[in-house]
């Protein structure tokens, strides 16, 4: 049996090789312009060329998403962006516009064309229609049935890939098509620059009473009425697969390095508990408590049960909750002195209890012993950025692993 592809985030070259190492079986990211997330650090040239030669000696994937939906002057120059995307050994690319789907269809054959979420895909006519013309995957709309999905996938070529997002972010406009940003603010969301309109605070104003602001009150800070909660689907990966997906993306080119280790290593545990025949409730709850301990907005399972109610909106807050505290990460162990070389993320003091996990099952548990600077000199605390320290484990770490610390009260931020 063909596994489902774990499909992670890549807002730079770091992000990037945390997913890999994490889990991931293939990355998306962006170069520096076509893309969709301008908030991300995105892709130089030459750093495309150093990811794809990164991925593909892991047996890895890389896709470069092509999808704004472009305007004249766009088309200026992207033959030139298609030559060096093929020259750097990308394994496809993901578009919504027809033009930059036949010019790169065109120019680079070897290519392999996915068709973008922002192309609003709800049916297998518009499927096959992408099929014919070259395509052979497609990204659905996030506004569709697992239900839907299953009769997509029983209606279309065998070899059409099906992708569809399974966590993170979602949007209040259709498959992403907001008009708010570019109407607010001038910033166009179909053009990678979103001002996410949808998580702002709203009030009523009635046009015989300018100036005077009703609230909507869910609280005394005002609504949030176009704020969705997060999409998580961890615990349905049985269903998920049973619907015929062949790949699922994690949404969060923007997010932590942190959150891309958090949120792929639970999905890549999950898939494989799945295929191992060990997918049980407790481990559903297990893993699901693994995905909260990265910065969430609740959660909700989006379309794939059913069309969301009210329950699936968050008229509250547009905070993230943050459970845990990203501590440090792992750049060296000396098995001699079982001492853990750390780099930095956020203060941590002897005494402290820590986790520590990396991209396997088994969470080490310890308590902060001692702590030694780079001069080998024993300190109570680490509290500068990135500072590298030394700390005695209990038990061997690998380059990579991650410590975190859970906040005491859970904080909204």
């Amino acid at each position: 049996m063909k596994k489902v592809e774990l499909l992670a985030p890549a807002g730079d070259m770091e992000k990037l090789m945390t997913a890999i190492n994490y889990g991931a079986d293939a990355v998306f990211l962006a170069g520096e312009e076509y893309g969709l997330r301008t908030a991300s650090k995105n892709f130089t040239n030459d750093q495309i060329k150093d990811a794809c030669d990164y991925a593909h000696e892991r047996g890895k994937k890389v896709y470069v998403t092509l999808n704004i939906i472009a305007h004249n002057q766009d088309f200026e120059k992207l033959d030139k962006y298609i030559e060096l995307l093929d020259e750097s050994g990308i394994d496809g690319v993901i578009v919504a516009d027809p033009g930059i789907f036949m010019r790169i269809k065109n120019k680079a054959p070897r290519i392999e064309l996915h068709i973008s979420t922002q192309a609003n895909i709800t049916n297998a006519e518009t499927v096959n229609f992408w099929y014919e013309l070259g395509a052979r995957r497609v990204v659905l709309a996030r506004e569709l049935s697992l239900e839907e999905i299953r009769f997509i996938r029983d209606n279309i070529p065998q070899d059409m890939e099906i992708e569809a997002f399974v966590h993170g972010a979602m949007c209040i406009s259709y498959s992403g098509r907001c008009l708010l940003s570019n109407y607010f603010v001038n910033r166009d969301a179909n053009k990678g620059d979103c001002a996410q309109s949808c998580r702002w605070k709203y009030r009523l104003v009635e046009e015989t009473r300018p100036g005077l602001y009703y609230p909507i009150e869910e609280n005394e800070r005002g609504t949030f009425i176009f704020n969705s909660k997060d999409l998580c689907l961890i615990e349905y990966i049985d269903k998920l697969v049973e619907a015929g997906i062949d790949s699922f993306k994690i949404e969060g080119r923007v997010k932590t390095q942190f959150y891309v280790a958090t949120v792929i290593r639970a999905y890549r545990l999950a898939i494989d508990a799945y295929y191992d025949g060990k997918y049980t409730d407790e481990y559903k709850k297990f893993l699901f408590e693994e995905i909260k301990k990265a910065s969430y907005r609740d959660f909700t399972t989006g379309f794939a049960f059913h069309k969301p109610t009210n329950e699936d909106q968050n008229y509250e807050s547009s905070a993230y909750i943050r459970g845990y505290d990203f501590l440090g990460i792992v750049i060296d162990y000396d098995e001699n002195t079982k001492e853990a070389t750390i780099e930095q993320r956020n203060k941590f003091v002897v005494g402290d209890s820590r986790e520590a996990f990396g991209p396997y099952e088994k969470i080490l548990y310890f308590d902060i012993e001692y702590i030694k600077d780079d001069q080998d000199e024993f300190v109570e605390m680490a509290n500068k950025a990135k500072q590298i320290v030394k700390i005695k484990v209990p038990d061997r770490l690998l380059v990579g692993d991650m410590l975190r610390r859970k906040v005491e009260n859970e904080e909204k931020n």
